[in-house]
């Protein structure tokens, strides 16, 4: 799945880079919804893929567009960073982007309030699509800010727990852990230490640890980030003290934080053969729905078992959620043809089939609840796991931010000083935190 180093790297830089987009092109609000999309016109699809497979499902995609539109011509521009695409959202013109395709969903609050992408909620209303039956609860969540659906989803990301079953086996655990406590005793159960480091670690619980961030754990405790005032929320609800704790006590119960990094910095890579879930130095790991594919590639010395990340005690009810993120998709506001951009951002987002084919393609989660349902959907049998996550309605993503992504690195970062013990007041941490993160979003507005 080469997709994914790129998709990662591009999510955390622009997490920490959102001021880019500060001085987004406001748009020109009417001026391209007057091009006849019936008529004989080329549009610029501009998207940040660039693997072979995803290069060819692109391509694939709008040829089934085009052939439903023949009369609509796509000119495709890969490999765009948001960067690129920023500057062209903000300069306009006839090779600028009509359409873009972004794969960080952290920057929708800055697209949708800089108004460089048009709010598609009159045009979802005009062709008669209810965006809240069409779309999984998070992904129509987290395509739109303030009022405004800047952006449709375009497939998805779903997390869950990936476990080695024969290491489950030798520690007689019988099945995937269900809630923390579970989790936790499993984590201790296949931990196997070997000196200064593991012959096999139960799970790597430190936030360096890879897919091991604040947002993807933190999203099965189902923290609210704000409050209806859009002041944050991380000091108020417990949540976030529940979530931090537990983690803080897997790590020291674990060996301490001193010695799981110290073992974290010999083992391989997380993107190539020698992940260390891959080789089975450990047992348990917290990942996305592309990790089978890759994890499958290695071809691990055991058999791995997929299941849903574990809920807290009490909230069983709720076992089988997870965390959701995706790629969004979106009409430029510089665009004077934007009803013809309309036409292909409507069939790549809703079109059920398109999806589907798509998702097939590059081995993503479907984006719309027809499509996950699809007879037509090709995948493994455990992939189904994150096919329900997608459509859990308990399922939750991070809230879109008028900063984008810099609330979460602020979060991020509280839980880095309070794993390493830089940090030994939670409470003062999370009081510091929150003021920080409303500073931030005031500087911004």
């Amino acid at each position: 799945m080469p997709e994914v180093p790129r998709k990662a790297a591009l999510v955390l830089a622009a997490s920490v880079s959102v001021a880019l987009f500060a001085t987004a092109c406001t748009g020109q609000p009417g001026s391209g919804a007057n091009d006849d999309a019936s008529k004989d016109t080329t549009i610029n699809f501009w998207h940040a893929w660039s693997a072979p497979n995803e290069v060819k499902g692109v391509q694939t995609l709008v040829d089934g567009f085009e052939k439903a539109h023949p009369n609509i011509h796509v000119n495709i521009v890969g490999n765009m960073t948001d960067d690129k695409m920023n500057q062209a959202l903000r300069t306009g013109g006839d090779k600028a982007p009509d359409v873009i395709s972004s794969f960080t969903t952290n920057n929708v609050g800055k697209f949708c309030s800089s108004g460089a992408l048009v709010d598609l909620n009159p045009l979802f209303k005009k062709a008669g699509i209810d965006a809240g039956k069409t779309f999984p609860k998070a992904m129509n969540e987290y395509t739109q800010f303030d009022g405004k659906r800047c952006t449709a989803p375009l497939l998805g990301d779903a997390y869950g727990l990936y476990y080695n079953k024969t290491a489950f086996e030798k520690a007689g655990i019988k099945q995937a852990p269900r809630t923390w406590s579970e989790f936790e005793a499993d984590a201790k159960a296949l931990t196997i230490p070997d000196g200064d480091g593991f012959k096999q670690l139960g799970v790597m619980p430190t936030y360096h640890g890879w897919e091991t961030t604040t947002e993807h754990l933190f999203a099965q405790f189902s923290p609210r980030y704000f409050d209806a005032d859009g002041k944050s929320n991380v000091a108020k609800d417990p949540a976030f003290e529940k979530a931090y704790t537990f983690q803080k006590k897997l790590v020291d119960e674990l060996g301490g934080f001193q010695k799981l990094e110290k073992y974290r910095a010999t083992l391989g890579d997380e993107w190539g053969p020698k992940h260390p879930f891959h080789t089975g130095q450990v047992a348990m790991q917290l990942d996305g729905e592309w990790r089978l594919g890759m994890a499958e590639e290695a071809k691990p010395g055991f058999e791995i078992g997929v299941a849903p990340l574990p809920v807290p005690d009490g909230q069983e009810s709720q076992y089988g959620k997870g965390y959701i993120t995706g790629t969004i998709t979106g009409i430029a506001a510089t665009s004077r043809k934007q009803n013809a951009a309309w036409e292909f951002v409507k069939y790549i987002s809703t079109d059920t089939d398109a999806v589907v084919g798509f998702a097939n393609a590059i081995h993503n989660v479907p984006s719309t609840l027809a499509a996950l349902k699809s007879p037509k959907l090709k995948y493994d049998p455990r992939f189904k796991t994150f096919l329900d996550i997608a459509a859990d309605t308990n399922s939750t993503t991070t809230p879109a931010s008028i900063n984008g992504g810099q609330y979460l690195v602020t979060v991020q970062q509280l839980g880095y000083d309070y794993e390493s013990g830089k940090q030994k007041d939670l409470k003062a941490g999370l009081e510091k935190a929150a003021h920080q993160i409303d500073t931030d979003i005031a500087q911004a507005e």
